[in-house]
């Protein structure tokens, strides 16, 4: 993953005392680290790097009151949310599960930009686009149509690994994505014929009705709770007949939870539910792994649904 944001605080000893800090805390002291990032916090109270970093020790410290105290005063010096620290008081229980802030997938991928490919594909064994081109072409085999699509879309296109998985059977690609560095990344691919810095939901509405005979969302939906925003704007830019194909990660049980990863995993009768509201019809649903983690297949889904 891409390397840790840091926010300065404006003084520059209380930045020296935060980078002391990080040093003990990568070395595993982390009661001497906490010690630092409270005389950081002490010199410059909106610290937000330092309350969100001690609020990760105070948690592996197993003092879970302080850690949320910690992210709680993150949040509160940067509203915008770039670390994160909303996510990490859903995981401890504090707060219920919410949307993702826009800011902190921004500034995550800003960062992960230049070296995205080398760690999602060589070490993490990413795989989505191919499974998703090997389940569509399936998908139009059953119906005995050519999986040859005039338009797509390609939501979170990242530096267009989807785009390229898919680009004999594209005429013309729009990609959409979060982050402006994914966007520079997608463009250099020569695979776009347009491309946009919005979140996925604006991106959509901002696409005629009918628009669309493909849309792809390769790891992307992985970064919200609530699909039924996206699913319904994905059924309104859909021409009849097209297809939407997403991965998931997906849980035993039902609804959406946040993983230990901070990423949002949907169960199978939710995604079901979600794609019959937004007036989907449900093509092909497999038990499939985009990616790994730990050395291990993380649980996902493989899902394509039709407009009727």
């Amino acid at each position: 993953m891409p390397a840790r944001l840091f926010l300065s605080s404006g003084d520059l000893v209380a930045d020296r005392r935060f980078e002391f800090a990080r040093d003990l805390q990568l070395k595993g002291d982390l009661v001497a680290a906490a010690d630092l990032l409270e005389q950081a916090i002490e010199l410059a109270p909106g610290f937000a790097s330092a309350w969100f970093t001690l609020g990760e020790i105070r948690e592996r410290l197993g003092e879970r009151d302080a850690a949320i105290a910690a992210f709680r005063q993150a949040l509160a010096t940067d509203p915008e949310d770039r670390h994160g620290a909303s996510l990490r008081l859903m995981l401890t229980g504090a707060e219920n599960l919410a949307g993702m802030p826009p800011a902190y997938v921004r500034a995550v991928f800003d960062q992960y930009a230049p070296k995205f490919e080398t760690a999602l594909v060589d070490g993490l064994g990413y795989r989505g686009p191919a499974l998703l081109f090997k389940t569509v072409l399936a998908a139009r085999a059953a119906v005995r149509k050519p999986a040859f699509f005039k338009r797509a879309i390609d939501l979170g296109c990242g530096t267009g690994l989807a785009a390229t998985a898919f680009a004999r059977e594209v005429d013309h690609f729009t990609g959409i994505d979060l982050s402006p560095r994914m966007i520079e990344r997608a463009r250099s691919t020569g695979f776009y014929a347009e491309l946009a810095v919005a979140d996925m939901v604006d991106g959509l509405r901002a696409k005629p009705d009918a628009s669309a005979d493909l849309i792809l969302a390769a790891d992307a939906f992985v970064y919200l709770a609530d699909l039924a925003p996206v699913l319904c704007e994905v059924g309104r830019v859909l021409a009849a007949g097209g297809l939407v194909a997403f991965t998931v990660e997906t849980h035993d049980g039902d609804g959406v939870i946040l993983g230990g990863g901070l990423r949002y995993a949907h169960g199978a009768n939710y995604i079901r539910d979600a794609l019959e509201a937004a007036g989907l019809v449900l093509s092909r649903l497999e038990e499939l792994s985009a990616r790994n983690e730990d050395n291990a297949p993380v649980p996902g889904l493989v899902v394509v649904a039709a407009k009727g």
